[in-house]
């Protein structure tokens, strides 16, 4: 969903497990879905962990658990790993999460989170252990991130940290733009460039 981002502040699901790939995220029998539809990915976000094999509802994972809740992913190391499916995003986005923080993200995931509206912020793994003890001692407390000054905060305790963000893709996520509508307000540049190269090559 294309949603302009500026700055969230959002209580969190905490996910502390490390090296979740994108078949955890969505299994691969999703992938035969004909539809982009983000509610039929969101409803089967990490559908292996949530439901037991005979489709009753797992109620010890976190996502059935009403104690937590809100727009923020908080998530152990590397989180995206495996295939390069673009459907773990879709199914991120299509869930309701906006941000997903991790220490590590596969390359290619975080980019397909940026590419579907959803920010991977990538923090230190002290930060990352700290979070994790703040929504344990209270899982109302919420964190800020500001994509504008790059920084995640834990509202519980202070701490702060920066974070790393591509400039085009924070200008297309602070402007709800994804790379056709980027191209589609940069028109008038393109074609100037265009006549200008033509001109030269005269």
């Amino acid at each position: 969903m294309k949603q302009k981002f500026n700055i969230i502040t959002s209580t969190c699901v905490p996910l502390p497990v490390e090296n979740v790939d994108t078949d955890q995220i969505i299994p691969a029998r999703f992938l035969k879905a004909t539809t982009r539809e983000e509610s039929f990915f969101g409803d089967n976000l990490f559908r292996d962990w949530r439901y037991r094999p005979d489709g009753s509802v797992n109620e010890q994972f976190v996502l059935n658990d009403p104690t937590y809740g809100g727009c923020i992913l908080v998530a152990g190391r590397n989180f995206g790993s495996g295939s390069s499916r673009e459907h773990a995003a879709w199914a991120i986005a299509g869930y309701g999460f906006r941000v997903v923080v991790s220490s590590f993200f596969a390359d290619i995931h975080k980019q397909n989170e940026l590419n579907n509206f959803v920010l991977p912020v990538q923090v230190s793994e002290a930060f990352l252990k700290e979070l994790f003890s703040s929504i344990k001692a209270d899982p109302k407390m919420r964190v800020e991130v500001d994509l504008p000054a790059q920084t995640i905060t834990n509202l519980a305790t202070g701490s702060q940290e920066h974070f790393s963000i591509n400039g085009y893709k924070k200008h297309c996520l602070m402007n709800g733009l994804d790379d056709i509508d980027f191209l589609m307000q940069n028109t008038d540049k393109t074609m100037e460039w265009e006549q200008c190269s033509k001109l030269n090559a005269q």
